[in-house]
Parts: C-alpha cells; sequence; structure tokens
C-alpha cells in the first residue's frame, strides 16, 4: 500500500494549487540529491580535516541557499514567508545526513523562524511508477514558477545529471513571469536564463565545516 505522502503529480498539483497563498520565496529541492551530496562532503571532509562531521542543520542550510538566492534581512516587519518544497523518492522515510530528518513527522508542515522570517516546509513523496522523480520534480518546478505571487525561486535539482540539468533549463526558459530565478549545483553549469550558485558552500555551513579548517 502506497503511504499517505506517496501522492501522484496530480493530487500534488492540486495541493499546491489549492494553497490559499504562495510565497514570495519558494525553494524547490531535490531531498534525496541534497542528502547524497551531504553525504559525500561528510566522508570527504572527515578524512580531509580528521574530525567526526555531525548532520547538517535543515534549517541552517535552508537559511544559507535563502542568502545565496538573494533573500536578505528585512529592514522592518513583517518578515516574507519562504516556502520550501522538497521532493523525494518513493519509499523513503527521512534524510540520512540531516536533521531534523523525518519527512512524515519532523519536517512536512513544519517551521521555522529565523532572521530571514518564517520557513514553511512541505514534503512530497513522488510515485513509484507511472512519473520517474525527474519528472515529478521538473512538474513541480513549472508549477512554482508560474506562479505570479513567487518573486524569487531557488532551485537544487539533480544537476550531476545532464537530462534532468538540460529539462530544469528548458522549463524555466519557458515559464511565464518576471521573477528572481536561481539554481544550486556543485560546480557551474552551461547556459539557462537563471543565476547560479554552488550547492557546496550551504551545506558545508549546514555541517559545521569551518573555512579555517580547509587546508590548501
Amino acid at each position: 500500500m502506497q503511504s499517505d505522502f506517496c501522492v501522484t503529480f496530480a493530487a500534488m498539483n492540486k495541493i499546491l494549487q489549492q494553497q490559499a497563498q504562495w510565497s514570495e520565496n519558494v525553494i524547490l529541492a531535490d531531498a534525496d540529491y541534497i542528502d547524497k551530496v551531504a553525504f559525500n562532503l561528510t566522508v570527504n571532509f572527515e578524512r580531509m580535516i580528521g574530525r567526526r562531521i555531525p548532520q547538517a542543520d535543515m534549517a541552517k542550510w535552508l537559511e544559507c541557499v535563502a542568502l545565496d538566492g538573494g533573500l536578505r534581512p528585512p529592514a522592518a516587519p513583517p518578515s516574507p514567508n519562504t516556502q520550501v518544497i522538497l521532493i523525494y523518492g518513493c519509499g523513503k522515510v527521512k534524510l540520512e545526513n540531516f536533521a531534523p530528518s523525518s519527512y512524515k513527522t519532523e519536517l512536512h508542515g513544519k517551521a521555522f523562524k529565523g532572521e530571514l522570517g518564517e520557513f514553511v516546509i512541505s514534503a512530497y513523496e513522488c510515485p513509484d511508477s507511472r512519473m520517474g522523480g525527474e519528472d515529478f520534480f521538473i512538474e513541480a518546478l513549472a508549477l512554482a514558477a508560474n506562479q505570479q505571487e513567487v518573486k524569487r525561486l531557488m532551485v537544487i535539482p539533480n544537476a550531476d545529471d545532464p537530462i534532468i540539468y538540460n529539462k530544469v533549463r528548458e522549463t524555466l526558459r519557458q515559464t511565464n513571469g518576471q521573477k528572481t530565478t536561481t539554481v544550486f549545483a556543485m560546480q557551474p553549469m552551461v547556459g539557462g536564463t537563471f543565476q547560479q550558485e554552488i550547492l557546496g558552500y550551504s551545506l558545508m555551513a549546514a555541517l559545521g565545516i569551518r573555512a579555517d579548517e580547509i587546508k590548501p
């Protein structure tokens, strides 16, 4: 039996479109991919700096992504909300390298407040057969990118896969509306009508890896 969170795209589309209001700021992330990158960074840097690295702080990571995407603390209240959408593979129940980690009990429907305002998190499990994970992510991206209320969109796809990256680039080229869009990857990517940022910097900050620990 599918879990309540293993929704079809049609169901996710309906859920997102029926929200009372989209946030001005949206972070859309492939949760499986960021978990894999966090693991690889942990393994590599533990050998390099000679100490145990804790799980990545999800709240810290999201705030760093927002900063890299151009969000700044407001000069005066109220602070704009940031909507966080995590897409993860069917059958997964948690992130292995982040805290908090459980999609159902610790992330979906939860929120936290920081200097950049309130971050409201939703987590959706992609279907296991009728639609691949990459298509599920791209459909969610197209939906978010075409919302007029969204002014700032931060996207973390599996950019290591050139097929997925090309779909992200083409989707953002075709979407409507004027907004600031930033795509995060582990290295600079070719082309695109969007800004780019290096994903590793925000993850290193969330993992507690300091610049002074990294030897040339």
